[in-house]
C-alpha cells in the first residue's frame, strides 16, 4: 500500500466560439492555439506512458462547448489551415533571422512543431481530438468527468433553479456522448459550489464534485482529515477539496515552477515585433499587433529586465528537476501526514488542462516526468477520485461552504468589470426561457416552433457561460466578451418574440441555428419551473 495517492483532475475547457459567417475570426485561434500546444501534447504524454506500460490514472473533464468545437468539421478544416499558416510564417522567420544564432534555431524549431501537431492531428487523431482522450479513457488511463454545458458559474443561478438543471443534464448528457460511459463525477466551473448543488448532481447520477480548499475546510462539520479525504453530503455526493500544497508549486507567483527563469516567457511575442500589415498579410484576421505564438525568449527575471534568448534543452532540464523535486515533496507530504491522518492521503491537485503546454510551455514534460517518477515510486501512486471512492465508500458526512477558486473565493469575478450589466439581463431571460418551454412544451422537435424553443434555449446557455465575466474581469478580449454576450442575447430575444408573436421567420432561425450549432438533443423542457 502507497504511503499517499496523488490525484491530477485536469479541465479542459474553452467558450464556444465558431464564426462560419466570417472566412477568418481571430478569437478562433484561442482553439487552434490551445489545441496544438496543450491537447495534442498531453495526448502524446498519455500515449508514451501507456505505450511503456507505466501505470497512471488521471481525472479529465472536457467541457460540452469544447467538445462541441473539436467534433466540429469547419473548425476542424480551418485548424489545418491555420497550422498550415504557422508553418509559413516559420519559415518566412527562419529566413528573416537566418544570420541571428540566438533566435534561428527558435524558428527551426516552431516550424517542424507546427508540422508534428497537423501530422499528429490528421494521422493520430483523424482530426477527431476528443475521440482520442475517449479512446485513452478506454484504455484505463483517464477517468472522465462531466462539466456544466457551457461552464456558467453556477453559485449566481442558485435563485434560478431551472438553469441549474439545465446547465448540469446537458453537461452529463453530453459527457457520456463524448466518452461512451456516464461520468461519476463532475467538475463545476470555477470551482464554483453553493450548499444545496449537490442535489442536482446527484438527480443526474453523478457521485463527487471538487471544490476550493477553503470550501471543504470550512464544511458544516470540520473535516477530520482535512482537504486529503473527501467529505459526504447529506445526499450521499462526496466534495474533494483542492490540495494546496500542491497547487501553490504550480500555481504560486512567487513559488510555482512556470516562473522559472529557464522557462519560455508567455507574455513576449514576435508577432509584437512584426509590422501590424505584415501580421495581417502572415495571419488574416489579425487586428494590429497581437501575439501569433512564436516566442524566443525565456522568462529571465521574473522581477523584470531584459530577457535572454530561450534555450529549450535548458528548458526541458529544468522540468525534469522539477518533476523530480514535485514527487520528492509529495513523498515527504505523505510521510508526514499519514501517521496523523491513520491512512494515506489524497492530495488533489486540480488544473485547468491549457495550463499544460499553452500557459506553461514545458507542462507537458513536467507532468510526463512527474507520472513516470510516480510510476517508480513505492510509497505514491495516482487514483482518481472515483477510484478513491470505490476503495473508501464511507466518508464523514459535512456540507462543504458555498465558495470558488476565484479572487478571495467568494463570486466577485463574474460580478464585476461590466458583468454587472448583464446579470439582471441574463437572469430576466431565464425567467422567459421557463415561460417559453412551459408555452411551447408541446410543440414538435421538428416543427419551426420546437427547434426555435429547442434553440433559444442554446443561445441563453451560451449567453450564460462565465468566460464572458471573467474576461470583462480580467480585460482580456473585453469588448468581444461583451459583444459575443449580446449576440448571443439578442438571438435569445428574437426568438422569443418570434415564437410569441408567431412571426418565426424559418430562414432566420437556420442562420442562428447554423451560428450555434451545439448540443442537438438539447431538451428545452429542461427550464421548466
Amino acid at each position: 500500500m502507497a504511503l499517499g495517492f496523488v490525484s491530477f483532475v485536469l479541465h479542459a475547457h474553452l467558450p464556444f466560439v465558431r464564426h462560419p459567417e466570417h472566412p477568418h475570426f481571430f478569437e478562433e485561434r484561442w482553439l487552434f492555439e490551445a489545441i496544438t500546444e496543450s491537447y495534442l501534447p498531453l495526448i502524446g504524454v498519455f500515449d508514451r506512458l501507456l505505450d511503456d506500460g507505466a501505470p497512471f490514472r488521471i481525472a479529465l473533464s472536457v467541457s460540452p462547448t469544447l467538445i462541441a468545437m473539436l467534433e466540429d468539421d469547419l473548425l476542424q478544416r480551418r485548424y489545418l489551415e491555420h497550422t498550415g499558416r504557422m508553418i509559413e510564417i516559420a519559415e518566412r522567420e527562419i529566413v528573416r533571422l537566418r544570420h541571428d544564432a540566438r533566435f534561428h534555431p527558435l524558428a527551426v524549431a516552431y516550424r517542424d512543431f507546427y508540422r508534428d501537431a497537423a501530422r499528429t492531428f490528421e494521422e493520430r487523431c483523424g482530426r477527431r481530438v476528443a475521440r482520442v482522450f475517449r479512446e485513452q479513457a478506454e484504455a484505463g488511463a483517464l477517468e472522465p468527468l462531466a462539466c456544466a454545458a457551457t461552464h456558467a458559474y453556477l453559485p449566481l443561478w442558485k435563485t434560478h433553479p431551472p438553469t441549474i438543471r439545465a446547465q448540469i443534464a446537458v453537461g452529463a448528457a453530453e459527457g457520456r456522448i463524448a466518452f461512451n460511459a456516464a461520468p461519476r463525477g463532475m467538475w463545476l466551473p470555477e470551482c464554483g459550489y453553493f450548499p444545496g448543488l449537490e442535489e442536482e448532481l446527484s438527480a443526474r447520477g453523478l457521485r463527487y464534485f471538487i471544490v476550493e480548499s477553503h470550501g471543504l475546510l470550512n464544511a458544516s462539520s470540520r473535516p477530520l482529515r482535512g482537504v486529503y479525504a473527501p467529505i459526504a453530503c447529506p445526499n450521499g455526493a462526496a466534495a474533494f477539496g483542492r490540495d494546496p500544497e500542491c497547487s501553490r508549486q504550480v500555481w504560486s507567483a512567487e513559488e510555482g515552477y512556470p516562473g522559472d527563469p529557464a522557462y519560455r516567457e508567455f507574455h513576449v511575442d514576435a508577432g509584437h515585433e512584426i509590422e501590424p500589415a505584415l501580421l495581417e498579410e502572415w495571419l488574416p484576421g489579425t487586428r494590429g499587433p497581437a501575439p501569433i505564438g512564436l516566442r524566443y525568449y525565456r522568462v529571465t527575471d521574473r522581477r523584470g529586465g531584459p530577457k535572454q534568448p530561450y534555450r529549450p534543452e535548458e528548458a526541458r532540464r529544468r522540468a525534469e528537476e522539477h518533476a523530480a523535486d514535485f514527487v520528492a515533496k509529495r513523498v515527504a507530504q505523505a510521510e508526514r501526514l499519514a501517521p496523523m491522518l491513520g491512512l494515506p492521503p489524497l492530495m488533489v491537485a486540480p488544473f485547468d488542462a491549457e495550463l499544460f503546454g499553452h500557459w506553461w510551455f514545458e507542462g507537458p514534460i513536467w507532468l510526463e516526468g512527474v507520472l513516470r517518477r510516480i510510476a517508480e515510486t513505492p510509497a505514491l501512486a495516482t487514483m482518481t477520485p472515483g477510484d478513491y471512492l470505490e476503495r473508501h465508500p464511507v466518508l464523514q458526512c459535512a456540507t462543504p461552504a458555498e465558495s470558488s477558486w476565484g479572487r478571495g473565493g467568494g463570486h466577485s469575478v463574474w460580478m464585476e468589470g461590466g458583468a454587472e450589466y448583464f446579470q439582471p439581463r441574463l437572469r430576466r431571460a431565464a425567467v422567459e426561457m421557463s415561460a417559453l418551454a412551459r408555452d411551447f412544451a408541446a410543440a414538435p422537435p421538428s416543427a419551426p416552433a420546437g427547434r426555435a424553443v429547442r434553440q433559444a434555449a442554446r443561445s441563453l446557455m451560451l449567453a450564460q457561460a462565465s468566460d464572458w465575466p471573467f474576461l470583462m474581469h480580467t480585460g482580456g478580449a473585453v469588448e468581444f466578451a461583451k459583444k459575443t454576450l449580446r449576440d448571443h442575447l439578442a438571438r435569445f430575444h428574437y426568438l422569443e418574440t418570434a415564437l410569441r408573436s408567431g412571426n418565426l421567420d424559418e430562414r432566420r432561425l437556420r442562420a442562428i441555428e447554423l451560428l450555434d450549432a451545439v448540443f442537438p438533443e438539447l431538451d428545452p423542457r429542461l427550464f421548466e419551473s
